[in-house]
């Protein structure tokens, strides 16, 4: 049973991280680590209601991972979101989806500007047995007193065959810059029928 925290969602960003504006001037290494989500296990419900939930997940060294769910689609937001996020954001798939289990982050240093999941996208009324899409999408990491972070690009995982080195070329070229609320995030490489139709909103 996923846990529930009636209190309202506190603690799940409680570790202070150092500037990452410092990080990026001392260093311009890039690499990649890798996490689990385990949304049953490892995650902590701070609201419910008949649709789904919003759980927070311990991430990536104090950075956070926000989980919701709603309407059998699912959104993911990086980082310390912050103010900004409020009720009602939600980045998704037209189509019904669920997202995958193991997060890749991208690193300059040892600090994440972006993270990769793959998600999984089924028909769009429901009914197809398994899977009809795979979509890869790169998301912004929110910083400490930031708190910007939201989806920049996706790729068809189905229809490229490198689409793994592709997300981290959007990751890297795009994530740091992208402008939430402003920039649209867009797929890259070739699209098939399957990748589904995103959807976005910030809220009030």
């Amino acid at each position: 049973m996923r846990k529930l925290l009636i209190s309202g969602l506190i603690g799940f960003q409680i570790i202070a991280a150092p500037s990452f504006a410092q990080e990026i001037a001392m260093s311009t290494e890039v690499s990649s680590v890798y996490t689990d989500l385990n949304i049953d296990e490892a995650c902590v419900a701070y609201q419910m209601d008949m649709l789904g939930g919003s759980f927070a997940c311990s991430g990536y060294k104090g950075y956070s991972v926000i989980f919701q769910e709603g309407d059998a689609r699912e959104s993911v937001f990086y980082g310390f979101v912050g103010d900004w996020f409020g009720e009602g954001a939600f980045e998704s798939f037209q189509a019904f989806n669920n997202v995958g289990d193991k997060i890749e982050w991208r690193l300059v240093g040892d600090f994440p500007y972006a993270a990769i999941l793959r998600w999984h996208i089924s028909a769009e009324d429901g009914t197809a047995d398994g899977d009809q899409g795979q979509v890869l999408v790169v998301s912004k990491v929110a910083q400490p007193a930031v708190g910007d972070g939201c989806v920049v690009g996706y790729v068809d995982a189905l229809e490229n065959e490198n689409a793994n080195e592709m997300a981290r070329e959007i990751a890297d070229s795009l994530a740091r810059d992208f402008r939430c609320r402003i920039d649209e995030p867009e797929f890259h490489g070739n699209e098939g029928l399957a990748a589904g139709f995103p959807m976005r909103t910030f809220g009030p």
